[in-house]
């Protein structure tokens, strides 16, 4: 399973931090599971009130997570799914997605928590989908990721001493 090695990340404090989770509309029984599980974490970290923006597919989350990202969120989720089929549609939804969402974050410095579901089968899916049977939580791993991320960013901005 994909989740092995894992970091144990601390306990942080999202209090007052504006996150956008952009989730696609396809596959909307695992979407719905995505998005809970990026609900429940982002509760749990004191994140309060999420917008959440729904895209019709995969392919559109990049362009949404950086208009998000240019009107002030300051962490992006960004949730889908992808189900491997018999063309190469797959492939270049995926790479298309991935490279975007990069993009996104280091043209925006806005941390975009990669939640993006790229499996074989529904199987696979649902596997990662936070269910109380799941195995991973992968909405939950993408909204940590975020906030994390935009925790490290404000350390990282952080004056030298003089």
């Amino acid at each position: 399973m994909s989740g092995q090695g894992a970091p144990g990340l601390d306990r942080i404090d999202g209090s007052g931090l504006r996150v956008v989770v952009v989730a696609a509309q396809w596959h909307e029984p695992l979407m719905d599971a995505l998005i809970a599980g990026a609900s429940r974490a982002l509760a749990e970290v004191g994140v309060d009130q999420p917008r959440l923006i729904r895209v019709p597919g995969s392919f559109e989350l990049p362009v949404v997570a950086a208009a998000a990202a240019r009107a002030g969120a300051e962490a992006v989720v960004a949730l889908g799914v992808v189900i491997r089929g018999g063309t190469p549609h797959f492939d270049y939804v995926c790479q298309a997605v991935s490279a975007g969402l990069m993009q996104v974050g280091l043209r925006t410095g806005v941390p975009v928590g990669f939640g993006l579901l790229t499996c074989d089968d529904l199987a696979q899916a649902w596997a990662r989908a936070g269910l109380p049977d799941s195995e991973e939580d992968k909405g939950a791993e993408a909204a940590l990721a975020a906030v994390h991320a935009a925790a490290a960013l404000r350390q990282a901005e952080q004056p030298w001493p003089a």
